[in-house]
């Protein structure tokens, strides 16, 4: 392949939504014969702002960014969303070395070294062992977090209130890379990976690869206590959140629990106040965005992923999720007109597939997509179905006011092909 096809690739990806980014990498390893390499990347972010006198947002009962729109009325802050930015660390860690290196030598690259500081052909890297790679990418995404604001404040002493707005913001992220039968995921925090399996005509399982970085997962309490002295039990963990504020007990970014009291004392402090520190810190750091890593063989029974942040899986169990992603997959063919099967067909068949079509567009969902159609029964399910009054009325909710019913909802569903799956190797 051409090195400036890529070039092209990566500076398209760069300018792109994240979703985008993903169709034109896909797209681009279909023609490389790269057709079963797959990921997905599903996140939650949650932003930090100033405190100086201006309006501001709440999340986990903390000061957070305001969104863009605020953010043009604010002085002397702005706001970067890095959604997409993990997605193409790990894209940039999949892909040959030598193309990679041969793109960071040509002289006319443009966005990419603007962007990422020559950082991306430093990940380190090992093809036999994807687990590896996706965990080395996110741990060096939220490494160069930190040094977009460190590295320019050690050698200017000024501190682009650009980078740090980054830096203090946050993410969980769920991971999931695919090739063949072979599915990897990487979490941090709590989000949530699980996989649907059919057992049987129409009965369903739920497999739930992954377990939330939360209060409830006693192992994650155990090495935060582990990490700082014993009497510091009571303040590293208060209330059911980090230091009395975060929830999640992983996370990219947030170095506003990562960074020791002089870094904060001299970065944060003068553009964000003494808030910056949060109360009781004393042994930092008390956050970290290393992932856990899984592994799934994949088999011809399962159907679909559900990837989500905590908004879902507070107000439906995984098997909830999965038995409506299955009926959806049952009901979403009715979207489509009525083929006949054959040219032959007698009179007699037409009807009784008729018939059968009509009973069965009783259950035809609302929604073409599956994630949509997970949301509305999240926010207006009932034990009798939808209630589309209360989905109206929580959806019309001003955002400071719907955190008291909801957290933010995040989901992807991904679907495997089956003949594929049965056609593999065992």
């Amino acid at each position: 392949m051409n090195y400036a096809n890529l070039y092209r690739i990566i500076n398209a990806c760069l300018k792109l939504d994240h979703v985008s980014s993903q169709k034109l990498l896909q797209n681009w390893c279909k023609k490389q014969q790269f057709e079963n390499l797959k990921f997905s990347f599903s996140s939650y972010t949650r932003n930090y702002c100033s405190a100086d006198g201006t309006t501001q947002a709440h999340k986990d009962d903390i000061t957070v960014l305001p969104s863009p729109q605020e953010a043009s009325k604010t002085p002397n802050i702005s706001v970067t969303s890095f959604y997409e930015l993990p997605t193409i660390y790990i894209a940039a860690s999949l892909l040959p070395q030598d193309l990679l290196k041969k793109y960071m030598g040509d002289a006319s690259r443009e966005t990419l070294i603007e962007t990422f500081n020559d950082r991306l052909v430093d990940i380190p890297r090992n093809e036999q062992e994807v687990g590896l790679s996706l965990e080395t990418s996110i741990m060096k995404f939220d490494s160069d977090l930190s040094k977009e604001v460190l590295d320019q404040h050690r050698v200017t002493g000024v501190v682009n209130p650009k980078n740090l707005s980054v830096a203090m913001s946050g993410a969980v992220a769920c991971v999931c890379h695919v090739n063949g039968p072979h599915l990897y995921v990487a979490n941090v925090g709590d989000c949530n990976a699980v996989i649907g399996t059919m057992v049987e005509e129409d009965e369903w399982i739920a497999n739930k690869i992954t377990t939330e970085h939360n209060t409830e997962n006693y192992e994650e309490l155990k090495r935060i206590w582990s990490e700082h002295p014993e009497n510091e039990m009571k303040t590293s963990i208060r209330r059911d959140r980090l230091l009395g504020e975060l929830a999640p007990l992983r996370s990219l970014g947030d170095y506003r629990y990562k960074w020791s009291v002089k870094t904060l004392t001299e970065v944060a402090v003068p553009m964000l106040g003494q808030r910056a520190i949060p109360a009781n810190y004393h042994t930092p750091p008390y956050l970290s965005a290393k992932p856990d890593i899984y592994y799934h063989r994949l088999t011809p029974k399962d159907k679909f992923l559900i990837i989500a942040s905590d908004g879902i899986w507070d107000m439906m169990t995984p098997l909830q999720s999965v038995r409506l992603v299955g009926e959806h997959m049952k009901g979403k063919v009715f979207f489509n007109p009525l083929k006949l099967p054959k040219k032959n067909i007698q009179l007699g068949d037409i009807d009784e597939l008729l018939s059968h079509r009509r009973e069965s567009l009783k259950s035809k969902p609302k929604d073409r997509n599956a994630a949509t159609h997970l949301i509305r029964h999240a926010i207006g399910g009932t034990e009798y179905g939808v209630d589309h009054a209360r989905l109206a009325h929580l959806l019309s909710l001003a955002p400071d006011v719907s955190r008291m019913f909801r957290d933010d909802m995040t989901v992807t569903v991904v679907y495997f092909d089956s003949e594929h799956l049965r056609q593999c190797p065992s």
